[in-house]
């Protein structure tokens, strides 16, 4: 389907659970309460919706969270949306504490790529920002995912007390096959009281380090900008959706864990759609259809996130759909 800006709407990011095994400062922090289990979507309920929205032409699906790993019967989910008529790519999003125990499940489901939360090299900055996570869980996942056939992205989010470790993690894919991608900090949430970096800055500081830096091929469904390198093994990309805005080329809905189908991360405004998905009706298929159709058309043209004062959205990320 296309929105009415004319752009071609085939993702959807797919929120598990809000809940976490980490407390990242600019995402979830220990007060956040967490949803009542009756108010989170059931499997089989989301499974319903992603049905509806592949036959609007949605076939591209990111599981997220919070953390998607920690809900109990993830892997069985993941497998069944693999497998669903209609479905092109399937990917995730994970912190990476559980995932060497998920990564063959994963890898037979057909997941075709994962990206990896890691902000920094450093353990005790890493526990620091996470609220305990272990830095050597998270490398040694990545290194056995790097073993499989699958897609390895890692995500690092662009703060002020980490920029020493810009060049660190993009040595990562210096020495191996993978994507290290810098995204600016969102204005959401708890992003709102810390300070992050625009990836002009990260770009300048690895420009020096490889002057050769030059766009490459895109990877993937969503918006980061690739670049290559002949000393590189993998790529360095770059997400600014603050200093360098992609709305034109937006293609993705967000379905919340509670079942709010969000047109836009920037602003409040959302379609719920499970109320229609427990109805019992039987043309609760159609009334799918046309709440997703409703959401595509919703979105507006552009974000704000440059003015704090035209972003309505106020729950954090892992509420949302990180």
């Amino acid at each position: 389907m296309r929105d009415t800006w004319g752009r071609t709407i085939d993702y959807l990011r797919i929120s598990l659970t809000d809940r976490c095994n980490l407390r990242c400062r600019y995402c979830m922090p220990s007060d956040v309460p967490s949803v009542g289990h009756d108010e989170i979507l059931r499997y089989e309920e989301i499974l319903e919706i992603c049905n509806a929205a592949v036959s609007l032409g949605i076939n591209r699906f990111k599981v997220t969270g919070g953390e998607p790993l920690v809900r109990k019967g993830a892997l069985s989910f993941i497998s069944k949306l693999t497998a669903l008529p209609g479905v092109c790519d399937v990917t995730l999003t994970t912190n990476g504490q559980l995932l060497n125990k998920a990564l063959p499940v994963l890898c037979q489901a057909g997941v075709s790529s994962i990206n990896i939360s890691l902000d920094t090299l450093l353990a005790s900055q890493y526990a620091n920002l996470t609220g305990g996570g272990k830095l050597d869980v998270v490398l040694s996942a990545l290194r056995q995912a790097l073993t499989r056939p699958v897609r390895i992205k890692v995500n690092a989010v662009l703060l002020e007390e980490t920029v020493s470790q810009i060049l660190p993690l993009a040595e990562l894919a210096r020495d191996w096959p993978l994507d290290v991608r810098f995204i600016e900090l969102m204005p959401i949430g708890c992003g709102r009281q810390m300070k992050g970096v625009p990836v002009g800055e990260a770009f300048s500081r690895l420009k020096q380090v490889w002057p050769d830096l030059s766009p490459c091929r895109h990877h993937g469904n969503g918006p980061a900008i690739y670049y290559g390198s002949t000393s590189l093994t993998g790529h360095i990309g770059f997400i600014g959706a603050n200093t360098h805005q992609f709305c034109h080329s937006c293609n993705r809905l967000r379905l919340t864990s509670t079942g709010v189908l969000k047109p836009c991360l920037c602003y409040e405004q959302g379609i719920s759609v499970r109320d229609i998905i427990r109805s019992g009706l039987p043309d609760r298929q159609e009334r799918l259809r046309q709440a997703v159709t409703r959401a595509i058309m919703a979105k507006p043209e552009q974000h704000q996130f440059s003015d704090a004062s035209r972003i309505t959205e106020h729950k954090t990320m892992n509420q949302i759909g990180g």
